[in-house]
């Protein structure tokens, strides 16, 4: 066991983190309507993947379970569709399943590339996850409505009278309703930061078909009662708080929705409801004493109507603000209080808050919603469906394998297990909120009143882990912005995968947005000093490379059998080693990435130091070879454990010269000798060509120099 030691305090033993017995890693779905951008990769995919491989040297590679997949369905592949055959660059024998096809196996060879090391990369549109999925939507929507859980709401729905076609999702592009909200883009009823609202509320909205704006129908569809959760979701942040290492800013995200429901109105339109115009447009020539004066006897005569008409509520008038909040205790007397404000045409916001989650749609390219209590011909809206995918995709694995389907259940279920969810930050409504919420109420036994919300065991609840923006160039790009990221198949033309997973780990997105600036992607006269790319994955293609060569070199000189010296290890390198592999351990506990990466750079180039220093004497001394040779074998041994996460190509490269047995990659065998992890220490070495990388760079990198 390692020590920490606290200022004034003597050292202490270290307490490890402990792992659950299965792992299910899961990631955020890319849309099928695309190939993926190199955010997709850098912002999640590698964090996801390099957690993925850790747990299976943590715990056994028979225990960990990566699934992820193509959101195939939905307004977002079925828009891009449209606009595709419209302007004629898909054929008109192009089906819809053959543009996600595509795109699927687009997104797979790219993560292959990556060395994204899936158990079951699916389609949720295309076998084998079609059926699976579309069992368990079944499941769970019959689960949820016999426990009470679901209801049918008639709510307003954009219709092109142009094209005399309902609209949904990405169909209509408006502006955020929400307050404070900053999102470029808000469709038809949540923003592309995720926040929901009805499509009543959203401002200036304009068909995508037609670009004209569109009207509102009345239209019935399946929702889940989200909005009765509330006290819930706040048991469930409280437990999370006390309980796990979730990252703060999550749950302070989810918090945010967990208030009660508000609406936002300035001041100076209050006017208005009195019948009087807003303020800014009174006219006369009083002083500003009197023009004052006369504003707040119209404030106070428009407020006072509004007070009479709205529902039970608070109101809050605050002095430097220049907007009234009114603080309702119910979803359904803040809707009425809308209702009052658009009698009047008063402009407002509302704030965030739990509303009915949406669950079915009428587009045809989705899961078919089972027909129940008279409602047909619906489909699943992309979002809910997408949520559960992940299990769809265990199922179909497990089915791939021989094995019963319903044994999802323990690995997403089951106490020892642990689902680790890695998203944007952008979704943590979507998988924060609505999936737990969903989750929570049909999995547990329920013990209450039909309908109400009992409380749940949070252990088995998915952990979320989500990270912030990746920037381009200073700037949040992504394919529906006007900064277009470059595709990740292209990165690879420039830089291999390890040295841009070293940076993409790199880069803090725990703790905060970070750009990514390849200097391939600036003009010559701009590029100056280092490729920052290429920072980190110099620890791997220069130190780590170096050291592994100059010992395997050294073997090779004089050989008489060439066998890797097995003498006890320095102490210095013993309590480096240590010291390293625990605090790794940690950090990958917290999903602290970058720190990771710091913890690899100071092990290392000490490992390397170490040689540096002590190679000249050693040539003059063969006992003191063998000496710094035991140590630096014992070093590498450590570092190939820490750094096979996140380069396992070259990693089993070096293993596989060393002689090293595939338990080096076993944390079980973390603080065992270099001897134990030989296959035969006897054996010599594997005979090492000049100028041979383990850890390799592109041909493009070394033409620069």
């Amino acid at each position: 066991m390692g020590k920490e030691k606290k200022k004034g305090q003597e050292p202490r033993e270290r307490v490890r983190p402990s792992f659950p017995k299965r792992a299910v890693i899961t990631a955020g779905m890319p849309y099928g309507n695309k190939e993926l951008h190199f955010g997709h990769v850098g912002g999640m995919f590698v964090h996801a993947d390099t957690f993925a491989r850790f747990m299976r040297d943590r715990i056994g590679e028979e225990n960990v379970l990566f699934v992820c997949g193509t959101d195939c369905y939905g307004s977002p592949a079925l828009e891009s569709y449209r606009k595709l055959r419209e302007s004629g660059e898909l054929g008109e024998d192009v089906t819809i399943q053959d543009y996600v096809r595509k795109n699927h196996l687009a997104q797979k060879k790219t993560l292959e590339d990556y060395e994204i090391s899936l158990n079951f990369y699916g389609a949720s549109a295309l076998e084998p996850a079609k059926e699976p999925h579309e069992r368990e939507s079944k499941e769970l929507f019959d689960t949820l409505l016999e426990r009470g859980y679901l209801k049918q709401m008639s709510t307003p729905q954009f219709y092109d009278p142009e094209f005399h076609v309902l609209l949904n999702g990405r169909q209509v592009i408006g502006k955020c309703p929400i307050e404070g909200c900053c999102s470029e883009k808000g469709y038809a009823d949540e923003c592309d930061l995720g926040h929901q609202y009805a499509p009543s509320e959203l401002i200036d909205p304009k068909s995508a078909l037609s670009g004209k704006t569109p009207e509102l129908r009345e239209v019935q569809n399946w929702y889940f009662s989200l909005d009765d959760f509330t006290e819930v979701m706040q048991e469930y942040i409280q437990d999370l708080r006390a309980n796990t290492n979730t990252r703060k800013y999550i749950l302070n995200t989810i918090e945010e929705f967990l208030k009660k429901p508000v609406i936002y109105v300035q001041k100076k339109l209050i006017a208005k409801a009195a019948g009087r115009g807003a303020l800014e447009k009174e006219p006369g020539e009083q002083t500003k004493e009197e023009a004052a004066r006369i504003a707040e006897e119209m404030f106070q005569e428009g407020l006072a109507v509004l007070e009479q008409a709205f529902p039970k509520h608070e109101t809050i008038v605050e002095e430097k603000k220049t907007s009234v909040t009114f603080v309702f205790e119910r979803l359904e007397d803040r809707d009425k209080a809308r209702e009052v404000l658009g009698e009047r045409q008063i402009f407002y916001r509302t704030g965030k808050t739990l509303v009915p989650f949406r669950l079915s749609g009428n587009i045809d390219w989705g899961v078919p919603v089972p027909a129940r209590d008279g409602m047909e011909g619906l489909t699943f809206w992309v979002w809910p469906e997408s949520l559960w995918a992940p299990i769809s995709f265990t199922r179909t694995w497990l089915l791939e394998h021989g094995r019963d389907e319903d044994e999802w259940k323990k690995w997403w279920q089951d106490g020892d297990s642990e689902v680790y969810q890695f998203i944007g930050e952008d979704n943590i409504s979507f998988y924060g909120i609505a999936e737990m919420a969903m989750f929570a109420a049909a999995w547990e036994e329920q013990a209450g009143e039909k309908g109400v919300p009992v409380k749940p065991d949070w252990k088995r609840m998915p952990h979320l882990v989500a990270n912030r923006h990746i920037l381009f160039m200073e700037k949040k790009a992504s394919s529906s912005s006007e900064i277009k990221p470059p595709m990740a198949k292209d990165l690879l033309e420039f830089y291999t995968p390890e040295q841009l997973r070293m940076h993409f780990l790199s880069l803090g997105l725990s703790t905060k947005s970070s750009s990514f600036k390849p200097q391939v992607y600036l003009p010559e006269q701009e590029r100056e000093g280092v490729d920052p790319v290429l920072k980190e994955g110099n620890l791997l293609t220069n130190v780590l490379n170096r050291i592994v060569r100059s010992c395997l070199y050294a073997l090779q000189e004089n050989r008489t059998n060439g066998s890797v010296p097995c003498l006890p290890v320095s102490e210095v390198i013993l309590e480096a080693s240590k010291e390293a592999l625990l605090e790794y351990e940690q950090h990958m506990y917290r999903h602290e990435f970058h720190r990771i990466t710091y913890v690899l750079d100071d092990y290392i180039r000490l490992l390397n130091k170490h040689y540096a220093n002590n190679s000249k004497k050693a040539e003059e001394d063969a006992e003191l070879k063998k000496q710094l040779l035991s140590d630096c074998f014992y070093g590498i041994k450590t570092a190939l454990l820490l750094v096979h996460p996140i380069a396992p190509t070259g990693c089993e490269m070096v293993r596989e010269y060393i002689g090293f047995s595939r338990q080096v990659f076993s944390w079980e065998h973390a603080f065992d000798s270099v001897e134990s992890m030989l296959e035969n220490p006897e054996a010599p070495t594997k005979f090492l060509e000049p100028r041979v990388d383990f850890f390799k760079k592109p041909e493009s990198q070394f033409k620069k120099g």
